[in-house]
C-alpha cells in the first residue's frame, strides 16, 4: 500500500486538510526513542466542546483519508467533529515491529508491548490532557496494525469503544479470542470488519472471525462485515473507512428516512419516545449532549400525524419552545395539540401565539391564521 488513489488526493484539496494538521516528533519514555506523529483539529476548536478521540496507526496511509472522512461527514452528514491521531510506521518497516505477535501465542512481542504501552499510557493521556476530548474514542489499522488494535480489546475496560479493522492480519486463534473477549465485556462496542477481494495469508481467518462475531446474541456490541470482491490490497481503505465512518456514527446522524420508516413508523410506542431515546443515547454514548436538528423535530412531527399520536404533539411542542424559542413551532404544535384534544379556546390562543412568532420550515404565519379562522368560524368565537 504505497499510494492513493487521484480521487482521493483530489478530495483531500477540495477540503484543505492542512488547515489544522501538525506534526511533530513525540519523545516516547516506554520506547526510549522519538515517534513521528500527526494531529487533526478541528478548524472550530472550542475547549467548551467535548470531542471523539480517533487513533490511526500506518498514518502515511491512512490519516489523510480518515480526516477527510471526518471532514466530509461533520461537515454534510452531521456527525461529531474529531481529534484524530496518527503514528508513522513505514520507516525501516517499524509497522512489523511495534505490532508483532508471537507465532506459536499469538500475544504481541516484546517491542510490541512497549508499542502497546506507548500508545495507552503516553499519547493517548496526552492528548486527553491537552484537548478537550469526549469519552468515545476510535482504533484505525490496516493489515498487521488492525490486528494489534485487538489486544485493547483484552484490557479489562478496552482503551476504544469502536475499532476499524481493514484487512486485518490475524495472529494465531484471533478469529476465535475476539469473538470471545467482545462476548464478556459489558460495555457499549462498535467492530467494523471489512477485507477486501484478494486471496491474502488472513482471509479465511478473516471470514471466520466474521462468523463467529455474527453468532453472538450481545445488544451491546455493534458490528458491520464488508467485504469488497472488487477492491485490492489498497483500494480496500478507500472503500472501507467511508462506510466505517458513517456505521461509527449512524445514531448520531440526523433521522434518514429509512429510519424513519422502518423505526419510528412501525414502532408501537408513542413518536415522541423515539426522539427522546435517540438523544439520550448519543449523550450516554459520546459524553455530550447533541443539539435537536430540525430535520428531527419534522420527523417525529410527520410521524405523530402518519400515527394519530397526538399525545406525542404536547412533549414535542415544549421541547421546540426550549430549542427554538423565537419560532413558531412550539406553540403551533401546542395548538394541534388542544385542536384535537377539543379544546378549541386554549388551540385558538396557542395559535394566536404561534401567529406572532417567526416563520420556519414549513409553518408560516398564514397557515397559523388560517387554524385560528377555522377554530372561530367552527366554535363561532
Amino acid at each position: 500500500m504505497k499510494c492513493f488513489s487521484f480521487l482521493w488526493l483530489c478530495l483531500f484539496g477540495v477540503l484543505g486538510l492542512n488547515g489544522q494538521i501538525t506534526q511533530e516528533i513525540f519523545e516516547s519514555f516506554k520506547l526510549q526513542e522519538r515517534r513521528d506523529v500527526k494531529y487533526y483539529i478541528p478548524e472550530d476548536y472550542n475547549p467548551e466542546k467535548k470531542y471523539p478521540l480517533v487513533l490511526v496507526l500506518d498514518a502515511e496511509y491512512l490519516f489523510d483519508q480518515v480526516v477527510a472522512n471526518a471532514k466530509f461527514y461533520s461537515e454534510f452528514q452531521g456527525t461529531p467533529e474529531t481529534i484524530i491521531v496518527g503514528v508513522f510506521q513505514s520507516k525501516n518497516d517499524l509497522r512489523w515491529v511495534d505490532c508483532a505477535f508471537e507465532e506459536d501465542s499469538g500475544l504481541p512481542a516484546e517491542k510490541a508491548k512497549l508499542f502497546f504501552e506507548f500508545l495507552g499510557m503516553e499519547l493517548i493521556p496526552y492528548l486527553k490532557t491537552s484537548y478537550s476530548t469526549a469519552p468515545f474514542s476510535i482504533f484505525i489499522g490496516y493489515d498487521i496494525t488492525a490486528n494489534f488494535g485487538n489486544y485493547f480489546l483484552f484490557k479489562e475496560k478496552p482503551l476504544f469503544n469502536a475499532f476499524i479493522s481493514i484487512s486485518p492480519y490475524l495472529a494465531p486463534e484471533m478469529e476465535n479470542r475476539v469473538p470471545a473477549r467482545l462476548s464478556d465485556i459489558d460495555q457499549q462496542l462498535f467492530y467494523h470488519l471489512i477485507v477486501g477481494g484478494e486471496k491474502d495469508d488472513s482471509r479465511k481467518e478473516i471470514l471466520a472471525m466474521d462468523k463467529n462475531i455474527k453468532g453472538l446474541d450481545k445488544p451491546s456490541l455493534t458490528y458491520h462485515f464488508d467485504e469488497f470482491t472488487s477492491a485490492n490490497d489498497i483500494s480496500v481503505v478507500t472503500y472501507g473507512i467511508g462506510k466505517a465512518w458513517g456505521n461509527m456514527f449512524e445514531i448520531f446522524q440526523p433521522i434518514s428516512p429509512r429510519e424513519y420508516k422502518e423505526k419510528i413508523l412501525t414502532s408501537e410506542e408513542p413518536a415522541y419516545n423515539y426522539l427522546e431515546n435517540k438523544y439520550n443515547a448519543i449523550e450516554d454514548l459520546f459524553g455530550f449532549p447533541k443539539e435537536v436538528e430540525l430535520n428531527d423535530i419534522m420527523a417525529i412531527y410527520a410521524a405523530c400525524r402518519k400515527k394519530d399520536d397526538y399525545e406525542s404533539l404536547k412533549p414535542l411542542s415544549e421541547l421546540c419552545k426550549q430549542e427554538f424559542p423565537n419560532t413558531m413551532l412550539g406553540y403551533y404544535f401546542e395548538g394541534e395539540y388542544y385542536e384535537e384534544l377539543g379544546e378549541a379556546k386554549k388551540a385558538l390562543r396557542t395559535f394566536e401565539k404561534a401567529f406572532g412568532m417567526e416563520e420556519i420550515d414549513f409553518l408560516t404565519k398564514e397557515m397559523a391564521l388560517e387554524k385560528m379562522d377555522a377554530l372561530k368560524a367552527d366554535f363561532g368565537f
